[in-house]
């Protein structure tokens, strides 16, 4: 047998192990890995290159529909693109998806317009339960829950919640849930305000650790009793990890996001807007970042995403603290702050393809066809340069954001070649994949436990 394309001499890197190897593409999977070489009519040397399942970034808000100005489909995948993510979960806030008929129409005007494959991911609200279902068996990849307000998302109350969770543990159902308390952030933001602040202090008052532990506390306990399927979003520290955990209950997962492992909290006093997320950076020093780190090593954290949520630098400062937008750019960067972190050893980079590729893929039901490079996985790889040193700037970010909060910083490892289903989508930083390129993934819930495409 001849193969259409060969990825021949690199370090194959997956989960479980690396090893020097060659991975054989035809018909949009991958058809084999080898050690010896074998006949194709296209090659790749990769040789002193590692050789990655792409990337899967499971909580990604690209905007589209909703509001274009701050992100939308074709700028946001050609971000993952470059930084070799593959495969994206995306809900935006803007235009929330509630229903199936709501996911049936995001889909279709989507169809022309992502350069990477995708997952859309739909919103529970409160006392909903059968339209979020419905939604889950239309194809969402999974059901986004809040546990306070935010981007006009309403809170669930925890009898909505064990509602919620007790239907969709029945019916399969994977839960991703902003962990925050209303209550506790409801009476900060009272006090707060009455005080007259707008100072960048006010976030990590406002979003305080106390509503985050609380909410957390809340969410694993009810997982537990109904054992519904659950993923913490975006936990801010450590402690945050040690209350999802304290529970003991398998099907409560843990993911953070690069500002968690990177940003100090006194960061927003300075920046204000330019550092202005939920949950906040709640890091005091190193110290801090490196107990994150090491709860990342250890597997008390199972997945990073980006939790990509660009606006622009105009949009985030043309308005009051109070009324900026929440999130930062994330897609072009957080592929390099993973490939940094395994340059210096605070990672393998075995374990960064768990992370940001196998796991996610796992827990979300895109496995078997992502986050493997075997026979019969799609042919989705990233050709990594794990020496190439690069510094991160404004000018070189695709999303429509154009701007990073790590402009300036130095990072080694970088992504060479993006492959999706065997197609180049980006050489050597030039993402080469027209809108269109990426074919939507339906969700578990439609088929058994196993994603297709549309």
């Amino acid at each position: 047998m001849t193969f259409e394309l060969g990825i021949e001499g690199g370090r194959l890197v997956t989960a479980s192990g690396s090893s020097r190897g060659n991975v054989y593409i035809s018909g949009g999977s991958v058809a084999a890995v080898t050690q010896g070489v074998e006949p194709a009519h296209e090659r790749f040397d990769a040789s002193g290159l590692l050789v990655m399942p792409g990337m899967v970034d499971s909580h990604v808000h690209l905007m589209d529909p909703g509001d274009p100005t701050r992100e939308d489909f074709p700028s946001g995948t050609a971000a993952a693109a470059r930084a070799g993510v593959t495969t994206v979960i995306e809900h935006t806030h803007g235009r929330p998806v509630r229903t199936k008929g709501d996911l049936a129409t995001k889909s279709a005007y989507l169809a022309d317009r992502a350069r990477v494959d995708f997952a859309l991911a739909a919103h529970a609200w409160p006392g909903h339960v059968d339209e979020a279902l419905g939604a889950w068996h239309a194809g969402a990849a999974f059901l986004k829950v809040f546990m306070c307000t935010t981007h006009g998302v309403p809170a669930h109350q925890p009898a909505q919640l064990r509602a919620l969770f007790a239907a969709g543990a029945a019916a399969g159902a994977v839960f991703l849930v902003h962990c925050e308390d209303e209550s506790g952030t409801a009476a900060a933001e009272r006090v707060l305000r009455a005080s007259g602040r707008d100072d960048g202090g006010i976030i990590p008052a406002w979003r305080n650790l106390d509503a985050e532990l609380t909410a957390v506390e809340v969410v694993a306990s009810i997982a537990r009793e109904t054992g519904a399927r659950v993923v913490i979003a975006h936990a801010s520290c450590a402690a945050t990890v040690d209350t999802a955990r304290r529970e003991g209950y398998d099907g409560v997962s843990v993911e953070t996001c690069p500002q968690y492992l990177t940003m100090l909290r006194r960061e927003v006093e300075d920046l204000g807007p330019l550092r202005k997320f939920t949950p906040p950076a709640r890091a005091e020093g190193d110290e801090d970042l490196e107990r994150m780190w090491s709860l990342v090593r250890g597997r008390q954290v199972d997945i990073v995403s980006s939790d990509h949520a660009p606006s622009t630098r105009a949009q985030k400062l043309g308005a009051s603290l109070w009324d900026a937008h929440f999130g930062l750019p994330g897609l072009d960067t957080t592929m390099g702050i993973l490939l940094d972190a395994a340059a210096a050893g605070r990672i393998t980079y075995e374990r960064l393809v768990e992370l940001y590729s196998e796991k996610p893929a796992l827990l979300y039901g895109l496995a078997p066809r992502k986050g493997r490079l075997a026979p019969g996985a799609d042919a989705d790889v990233v050709v990594v340069d794990p020496r190439e040193r690069w510094t991160v700037t404004d000018d070189g970010v695709l999303s429509l954001a154009r701007w990073s909060p790590y402009t300036g910083r130095e990072l080694t490892g970088r992504a060479v070649r993006t492959y999706v289903r065997g197609r180049i989508v980006m050489d050597r930083g030039v993402v080469v994949a027209e809108p269109g390129t990426g074919r939507l993934l339906l969700g578990a819930g439609t088929s058994g436990g196993t994603a297709r495409a549309l």
